[in-house]
């Protein structure tokens, strides 16, 4: 292996220095991420929505596997709570649809106090809908007109879900509002979010199961592990220093050019978030890149075939099956990491702030920029850094064992997030066995790119 050499002396200091810093801001972040809300109960609120829309097309002999007993009163109550607990102003269109509920139920002292706390939040034009709501006259007494322009104000906060409570509370014919199409569409959606997860983590069972067999019986030899001739000196100044510290500078330097540069888009701010995490990653990821290049243009010849970071994308179809396989196999595994950390200590919360994004996004461009930095760059950037420079080198300096475990825990530490902490070493661990056992950095691009894509699509799904 070629350990850089240490140069005048600053090369060994500035690595140090680097490795405590981002220490510190990893620490930093990790306690800060305590701070942030859990996604889950938005999951869980988005879960509900759900079903109270695909309850009448859902036939009653499935209606016991698929429904809560009464998901219009779990949807009320879950509200509530979430009300409750949550710091801060109360979003608009939670409070509205939790008195839209209790309207529903005849629970109209609530549902007026909580319409007039509302009407304080609210600018003026918003008002009118409030208004009319807290008129019992005016209840099953609104034209067509009135009630696309009633709702006109609310369009850019509302959700799909809550137009719908409006015009069944509103319109002068309430059957009218329940439309067949959309109640088939989110019958199918639940199906998607609820049936897919489980068959998917039953075929992940099975082929994890032989997995482990091939294993025990030895049946499964490890190619020889290549990568690039670096040294831990190298990787230090890489990860410690390109990505954390570095990267850290750019995005506390890029947020406020990149809002006053998008400044345009301010009509339309989901677009405006969406681009801005685009180019913020892209900033995140010049600095360690760049080191990268530096770095392998100075390794020793000769460069293994494949090159320094083993891509070996061709041929894709093998590639693509193995990315696929793994993933399965990584499901259980993750998702029973997960229910142990719950069971443990709860909800810690601290869930990464695009899943909240992408929840609430109802633009098809904001959703794009996300899907690409989830979907595009994050898995390339990561796999290189991780998978393609990390995992190697500490293996062949200690063994695949080593550079298993310490890679994971990288790729774990660098999404700043106590509350994932564990289930995202567990993924860790499953990219780096892909990586070991196919000896190509391509598959786990890829597998990280489905990962990312089946999250994606959960989310799209839910918020409808």
């Amino acid at each position: 292996m070629h350990e850089s050499s240490p140069g005048p002396g600053w090369r060994p200091l500035l690595a140090a220095l680097s490795l405590l810093l981002s220490g510190l801001l990893w620490l930093s972040g990790l306690l800060g991420s305590l701070e942030r809300p859990s996604v889950d109960h938005s999951l869980s609120l988005r879960q509900l929505q759900l079903e109270v829309l695909a309850a009448p097309a859902i036939p009653a002999r499935l209606q016991p596997l698929l429904l809560q007993k009464d998901p219009a009163q779990a949807l009320t109550e879950a509200l509530g709570m979430q009300l409750k607990d949550q710091v801060g102003p109360p979003e608009p269109d939670q409070q509205l649809q939790l008195a839209l509920l209790q309207q529903q139920r005849g629970d109209r002292i609530e549902a007026a106090a909580l319409l007039e706390r509302l009407s304080v939040l609210v600018p003026p034009d918003q008002r009118l809908l409030l208004d009319r709501l807290e008129d019992p006259a005016a209840v099953a007494a609104t034209s067509g007109s009135e009630l696309r322009t009633l709702l006109a104000p609310w369009r850019q906060t509302s959700s799909a879900f809550t137009d719908r409570l409006i015009c069944e509370q509103l319109a002068s014919e309430p059957a009218g509002c329940s439309n067949p199409v959309r109640q088939r569409l989110a019958l199918w959606r639940l199906l998607a979010v609820n049936g897919l997860p489980s068959l998917l983590l039953m075929l992940g069972l099975g082929l994890l199961l032989r997995e482990l067999l091939q294993l025990i019986r030895r049946r499964l030899p490890l190619p020889p592990l290549q990568g690039p001739a670096l040294g831990l000196l190298d990787v230090t100044l890489l990860i410690a220093g390109g990505f954390v510290v570095l990267g850290e500078l750019i995005a506390v330097l890029l947020g406020p050019l990149s809002t006053q540069l998008l400044s345009p888009l301010a009509a339309s701010p989901m677009r405006q978030q969406s681009l801005q995490v685009v180019l913020l990653y892209l900033g995140l990821m010049l600095p360690p890149l760049a080191i990268l290049r530096v770095q392998l243009a100075g390794c020793p010849p000769p460069v293994p075939p494949g090159g320094w970071l083993q891509w070996r994308w061709r041929p894709l179809g093998p590639c693509l099956r193995s990315a696929a396989g793994t993933l399965l196999m990584a499901l259980p595994l993750v998702a029973g990491a997960s229910w142990v950390v719950e069971r443990l200590v709860g909800d810690p919360g601290g869930s990464n702030p695009l899943l909240e994004l992408v929840l609430t996004a109802n633009d098809p461009l904001a959703l794009l920029g996300f899907a690409f930095t989830a979907m595009v760059l994050a898995p390339l950037f990561e796999e290189t850094l991780f998978r393609g420079v990390l995992l190697p080198v500490l293996g062949q300096r200690w063994g695949p064992v080593a550079g298993l475990l310490g890679s994971a825990l990288a790729f774990a530490l660098a999404h700043v997030s106590l509350g994932e902490l564990v289930p995202l070493a567990v993924l860790g661990l499953g990219l780096g066995w892909l990586r070991l056992k196919s000896a190509s950095l391509a598959p786990c691009v890829l597998m990280h790119a489905l990962w990312n894509t089946l999250t994606f699509a959960n989310l799209v799904l839910l918020a409808g």
